[in-house]
């Protein structure tokens, strides 16, 4: 057993009606930042991604592509499994609903609501306005009527009339008990204009949910009634605790990794997973998550990411544009606190070069190919540190990591980099200011100092840029020596500081500048 604290967080599971794009690979990396920093900040990590298999829209689109629906999921699920090695994602657990421990767990979970709240489920008919494409049921007034006369959601797609025996939620009987849970626990929605949002919609009144259908079967049959299956939203997000060990509650990992302490997921479905989410577990007597995170969209030069407009961005095109770690950084530096962010190759090329090449890139390259020239390839020795080298160490070894932790605490990665950046310019000015290579003609222990303080500054930076860039600040890491023992967090300590002496390998670049295309004259 371990003694570390546990830390339990997982994406929204993706829907598995189509490939892979840009808004997917941007929450599985989210998530991944978060949990490879909780790992090098000393917390026993478990990650969890996966897909959502059943409904009736993946039953339909299976049909559409001549495929059985087992068939069609096993391949776009294969997509997203892929997507996640690409992407360097460092998930424990990839689930899918379609899985037998799912079933189980989901049937679990309904039988649980029926015994600690036999009035919760009944059986009913449902009348009313359904997107097969959101799996949602809609009120007239969430409605819009579109130029073409059919109705539409808010997010753009149809809705057909829908008459059928249905199990029902009683949702109902849970809206006062939802906001005073969000009153106690302000935490559980962020970011706060989420919490607004969900908060406003729960105070209008919430209404019973239909939780089975009838007129399709892919999907978990519901216990002792399996001409119903379970209506896709109870049944999916119960993967969360299927993951940790559900419906075992004795089993280690469920003791140990529940409540999760946060659910990265779309804006578009915060409600689903603020509102019914926590009302199922409340009737079935089981813990709330800590909290639900709902980040925005990526959106290409200004505009939606949509089909119709050809400029959906696979995460394979950036990553064949740019190199993968150059990707994460980028996503991770560009879109801020939960809010939408935007795709341009060009300031894409240009942020890259910037802070990448020109940035940690130069700093490690000149100081590194100056300590193999300059002092036979090895770890300098070191003089009386200067105020001005102190105020580095001072740093990286004090001041930074609490910022980086309260910034991380709240998904605000850019801010994160932000202030790693800002030692990285530090860094910069500091070789500016000391000119090593002049030190070299005028003073050689003094070069050797300068160039001791940079090496251990790009240590620790390199240690802190890791959750964004795993394999880039491994290269760093690996051309300073730093033995795979000593790269979390704990180590960026002057205990740990580079060993003079140490024989270094050659130098490699690790941030190649990337060509900006010309602009075309009319």
């Amino acid at each position: 057993m371990t003694d570390k604290t546990p830390f339990y967080i997982t994406t929204a599971i993706s829907y598995v009606n189509g490939s892979p794009h840009l808004g997917h690979a941007y929450e599985q990396i989210l998530t991944d930042v978060m949990a490879r920093f909780k790992r090098l900040d000393g917390y026993d990590v478990m990650f969890l991604t996966g897909t959502d298999e059943h409904g009736q829209k993946v039953a339909k689109t299976a049909e559409a592509n001549n495929m059985e629906p087992r068939s069609f999921c096993d391949k776009i699920a294969q997509e997203f499994v892929d997507m996640g090695k690409k992407l360097d994602s460092s998930f424990d657990d990839f689930i899918r609903t379609t899985e037998e421990r799912h079933y189980k767990a989901s049937q679990a979970i309904w039988n649980s609501i029926k015994e600690n709240n036999p009035d919760d489920i009944f059986l009913g008919k449902y009348e009313g306005w359904y997107s097969i494409r959101e799996e949602g049921f809609f009120t007239e007034d969430e409605l819009r009527v579109g130029e073409d006369g059919v109705k539409y959601t808010v997010n753009g797609t149809p809705v057909e009339w829908v008459e059928e025996p249905s199990y029902f939620f009683r949702l109902s009987a849970y809206t006062d008990k939802l906001l005073e849970f969000y009153e106690e626990h302000p935490e559980f929605i962020a970011p706060e204009s989420r919490r607004n949002e969900v908060i406003s919609f729960v105070k209008g009144g919430l209404t019973d949910l239909s939780i089975s259908r009838t007129n399709f079967s892919w999907g978990v049959p519901v216990p002792g009634d399996e001409k119903h299956v379970m209506y896709v939203w109870l049944d999916a997000l119960t993967n969360y605790i299927t993951g940790v060990g559900y419906p075992d509650k004795d089993s280690d990992s469920y003791k140990k990794y529940w409540p999760a302490d946060h659910h990265v997921i779309g804006k578009d479905i915060i409600r689903f997973h603020c509102v019914y989410w926590p009302a199922f577990l409340m009737s079935a007597g089981l813990e709330l998550p800590k909290q639900v995170f709902a980040h925005g969209f990526i959106n290409v030069e200004g505009q939606k990411m949509s089909k119709s407009v050809g400029n959906v961005i696979s995460p394979y095109d950036l990553i064949d544009m740019f190199g993968l770690d150059q990707t994460r950084y980028l996503l991770m530096r560009e879109v801020s606190h939960g809010q939408d962010g935007n795709f341009s190759e060009g300031h894409a090329i240009r942020r890259i070069n910037s802070d990448l090449a020109n940035g940690l890139g130069n700093l490690a390259q000149r100081t590194l190919s100056m300590i193999a020239k300059n002092c036979d390839g090895k770890v300098p020795d070191h003089g009386d540190f200067t105020a001005e080298d102190e105020a580095l160490f001072k740093t990286a070894y004090e001041e930074l990591l609490p910022k980086l932790r309260d910034e991380a605490a709240q998904f605000r990665f850019n801010r994160v980099l932000e202030h790693i950046w800002k030692l990285v310019d530090s860094g910069n000015g500091y070789v500016d200011a000391q000119a090593p290579w002049t030190l070299k003609k005028e003073d050689p222990p003094r070069m050797a100092t300068v160039l001791y303080v940079l090496a251990e500054t790009i240590r620790c930076l390199a240690i802190f840029v890791q959750p964004v860039m795993p394999e880039s600040s491994g290269k760093i890491l690996d051309q300073l020596a730093v033995p795979e023992s000593e790269r979390d967090f704990a180590h960026v300590a002057k205990e740990y500081a580079l060993k003079s002496g140490t024989t270094l390998p050659a130098p490699e670049g690790v941030y190649p500048r990337l060509q900006e295309k010309e602009e075309k004259v009319a």
